[in-house]
């Protein structure tokens, strides 16, 4: 599959298969990824892999944080109050997680949002529905693999964009051999529960997670939102002043 293809045929997998992805093809994948350009070959990140049995005992502990904090938005103000104290069910980022989008950007992230709960029959007014699709970035969509990426902090924004780069080479080399992807912002909200297995170097945060597998037949697969046009993207160059320039 040529680099093109992979560009256009992409989609964010939010329902997988159970079966295991074999190591060996994990490897290749991340054998990949680590060729991508980065700030001075700095590659100023750092990768965890989870699955198994491991995979399953984090993703009930990252259940059971949504399950109280979801609870704690429907409480009364003094059990808040107790939880802002304790930190019980409060969210632990390394890095902050945007909650709020600016008003320029949030037409495209609501159309992508309505467009999406549509696909799944959830209704606008549905919380229940909707709390329990929320709910399944912490089931990892059913996915075998979760890989975390940590951040070095020194670097700020440059070690966020080489991790980017980075990511955008892991899920494309994924999905030109079989695999879906789907790279998930809410899986760094507790950062908690995932630095606790494993050995991250005291300067690293964690940025993001991406769910690994082998996509399901469901149609949430297919869904795609489209992308602005090129012409939407490029800024326009000042008008020539008249007259001669010094």
């Amino acid at each position: 599959m040529d680099v093109r293809t992979a560009l256009h045929e992409r989609r964010s997998t939010r329902d997988f298969k159970p079966d295991p992805v074999p190591d060996e093809l994990l490897a290749r994948v991340l054998e990949d990824a680590r060729w991508a350009p980065s700030w001075s070959n700095t590659q100023p990140y750092r990768i965890a892999v989870v699955s198994g049995a491991r995979k399953e005992a984090l993703s009930q502990q990252l259940c059971a944080r949504f399950d109280t904090g979801r609870a704690l938005q429907r409480g009364t103000w003094l059990r808040k109050l107790g939880a802002l104290i304790t930190r019980r069910g409060l969210p632990d980022p390394d890095v902050q997680v945007p909650m709020e989008y600016p008003d320029a950007l949030q037409p495209a992230r609501r159309a992508t949002g309505f467009g999406l709960y549509a696909l799944l029959g959830i209704e606008r007014t549905d919380r229940a529905a909707r709390e329990a699709q929320l709910r399944r970035n912490y089931q990892f969509f059913g996915a075998p693999v979760a890989v975390f990426v940590f951040v070095h902090q020194q670097l700020g924004l440059y070690s966020a964009l080489d991790a980017g780069v980075y990511l955008q080479s892991l899920m494309l080399s994924a999905h030109a051999q079989g695999l879906g992807t789907c790279a998930q912002g809410a899986l760094a909200v507790w950062a908690g529960p995932v630095r606790a297995l494993f050995d991250v170097p005291a300067d690293y945060r964690l940025l993001v997670g991406v769910s690994v597998g082998f996509a399901s037949d469901h149609p949430v697969n297919a869904y795609n939102p489209g992308r602005a046009a090129s012409d939407e993207l490029l800024l326009r160059a000042h008008r020539q002043p008249q007259g001669r320039m010094s």
